[in-house]
């Protein structure tokens, strides 16, 4: 008598399994996100006086700021956007350049300590020799998960940690460790810190 074998369905490979895996997990952080994000436009914390806004999830915009002058804030409720809001409440600030993802804040070619001629403000790197202080717009690098960067505002620093108010994260409030580093250097401990920028001595401008 003969047999035949039964027919197998076929298997899923390891790199099926591991794309499988990626895209669950990523809805997951997704459907988190969903959840952890304030709605959009909600008051989430301030800062002298400045709002922060819930943005409902990262990657929405809900039109562009702008003053009735037509001075460029940014788009609702992104991380710029309340950078460049603070700055000119704040400060009186306006952007020379009002344009550009958060990354393109700081400039890699610009001396430490120097001129940022784009945002009208003086540039540290993290581990140069100035620490920020209040006021200073922190700049985050690109990510994987975030091709765009991210911008916060300084809080308060103390001696082991630098606080910051943001707009567009899970959390309107975060702080991060101060180190020495291995050549003696004081860095803000984060990987894709690239450094701050500050308004000129002299405060606010005219």
């Amino acid at each position: 008598m003969l047999f035949s074998k039964k027919a197998q369905a076929p298997g899923i490979t390891a790199s099926a399994a591991l794309r499988l895996g990626f895209f669950i997990c990523l809805a997951c952080l997704l459907g988190a996100g969903l959840l952890l994000y304030s709605p959009a436009g909600r008051p989430v914390a301030a800062l002298d006086g400045v709002t922060v806004y819930g943005n409902g999830f990262p990657l929405s915009s809900h039109g562009r700021n702008l003053t009735p002058d037509g001075y460029n804030i940014g788009l609702k409720y992104q991380c710029v956007e309340f950078v460049k809001r603070y700055y000119l409440q704040y400060y009186n600030h306006r952007m020379p350049d009002t344009y550009g993802h958060a990354f393109s804040f700081f400039d890699a070619a610009i001396p430490d300590g120097g001129l940022n001629r784009r945002r009208g403000l003086l540039q540290y790197k993290n581990g140069g020799k100035t620490l920020p202080q209040k006021g200073d717009i922190l700049v985050f690098g690109c990510a994987w998960y975030n091709p765009y960067g991210h911008v916060a505002v300084v809080a308060k620093t103390e001696a082991d940690k630098v606080e910051y108010i943001q707009q567009n994260s899970f959390s309107a409030h975060a702080s991060l460790p101060i180190v020495r580093r291995a050549d003696g250097a004081r860095a803000v401990r984060h990987k894709r810190l690239l450094g701050w920028l500050r308004m000129p001595a002299g405060g606010k401008d005219d």
